[in-house]
């Protein structure tokens, strides 16, 4: 499956994110580097989640 990601560059090198996934974030010094560890945290985000989902799944509504 393909993920969106937004890519920053700064003077620091590029850091990114997936909007999709919450929290999963990444860098490097090149663009290709950034898109290869980000691919790489995606990964590992998915293999976490998996673990956290296998119980049973509910919904509760919160109002603020």
């Amino acid at each position: 499956m393909k993920y969106p990601v937004v890519v920053h560059e700064s003077e620091f090198g590029f850091d990114v994110h997936c909007p999709l996934l919450p929290g999963c974030h990444s860098q490097g010094d090149s663009l290709e580097e950034a898109l290869e560890n980000i691919q790489n945290a995606i990964i590992t985000y998915l293999e976490m989640i998996s673990d956290e989902v296998k119980g049973t799944l509910y919904e509760v509504e919160a109002t603020v």
